[in-house]
């Protein structure tokens, strides 16, 4: 299981979500709940991820199939990854669905949703462990759009 990033003081969020909507003020909202709001950067959590999961970022790089001087720069924090780029690093950490939505949750982007035909393949892809690869051939299949390119981009490579 992988660690938890948020403040060891949380609160949950149907608690945090009252608080909101009873504050007189936002201001003193932001306030008294500072400790609600503090999530490590996501180059950190990937670090350390690594660490916890005793794999190296060469290598999640590679699994990932992210350009590697790209995969670098999102490692070290001076290039902030697309929503699709944070996908395809949970394949190549091999995480499972929790902990994927939970990394897309930490890189600040749009968790994956079941009614969303793409989403729908990529859940899947990853609840039954199918590689990354087979899963962008699956989207190919499915006309949809590749993780990190587009459908042309995908029939130049895969085709």
């Amino acid at each position: 299981m992988v660690k938890q990033v948020y403040n060891n003081n949380s609160v949950k969020t149907s608690t945090l979500l009252r608080r909101l909507f009873k504050a007189p003020d936002l201001k003193r909202f932001f306030e008294e709940n500072a400790d609600q709001f503090c999530i490590m950067p996501f180059h950190e959590y990937i670090s350390q991820l690594c660490k916890k999961l005793d794999k190296v970022p060469e290598r999640v790089i590679k699994q990932s199939s992210i350009e590697r001087t790209y995969g670098h720069q999102i490692f070290n924090g001076t290039r902030k990854p697309s929503r699709d780029k944070v996908i395809q690093l949970a394949f190549g950490f091999g995480l499972d669905v929790d902990n994927t939505q939970k990394l897309l949750k930490i890189a600040e982007k749009n968790q994956l949703y079941p009614r969303i035909k793409r989403d729908a393949a990529i859940l899947f892809c990853i609840n039954h462990h199918i590689g990354i690869v087979e899963t962008q051939s699956m989207l190919y299949d499915l006309g949809e759009s590749l993780l990190g390119g587009d459908l042309e981009y995908g029939r130049s490579r895969l085709g």
